[in-house]
């Protein structure tokens, strides 16, 4: 008779730390993909009044996007980035939270970064370099 209560105890207490893992496992992956919009680590940022270019680097490729400081309303939006002797690559349309990502492969070389939202931009110059 004195069993009773540890056994559900433990059933109780084992009960909540897997409601808990299947809670965390859920929601990790969503923050994960909202987190970084580009692989690799963030390397700059560069604000500018209506919002920011992020450049994020690994193994030679360069991302970047950019991002509103109000999101959720569509307005004109874009990012470029081109590696030196290289073309731009261009996103640029309406959109309510990011223009890109857009990529080049730049191994040593410097890029240049553009980012606009409404009628504000942001222009880096040869970084990265």
């Amino acid at each position: 008779m004195g069993k009773g209560p540890g056994i559900r105890r433990r059933l109780a207490l084992g009960t909540a730390v897997l409601t808990a893992a299947g809670l965390l496992t859920v929601a990790a992956p969503q923050e994960a993909q909202a987190a970084a919009p580009c692989p690799g680590r963030k390397v700059r940022t560069l604000p500018f009044a209506t919002g920011s270019a992020v450049v994020y680097k690994r193994d030679g490729y360069v991302c970047a996007v950019t991002l509103p400081k109000k999101p959720g309303t569509k307005r004109a939006m874009s990012v470029s980035l081109r590696a030196r002797g290289g073309r731009p690559v261009v996103d640029e349309g309406r959109y309510a939270y990011r223009a890109g990502p857009v990529t080049v492969y730049a191994g040593q070389r410097c890029v240049w970064v553009k980012g606009k939202v409404g009628s504000k931009s942001v222009s880096s110059g040869w970084i990265l370099c």
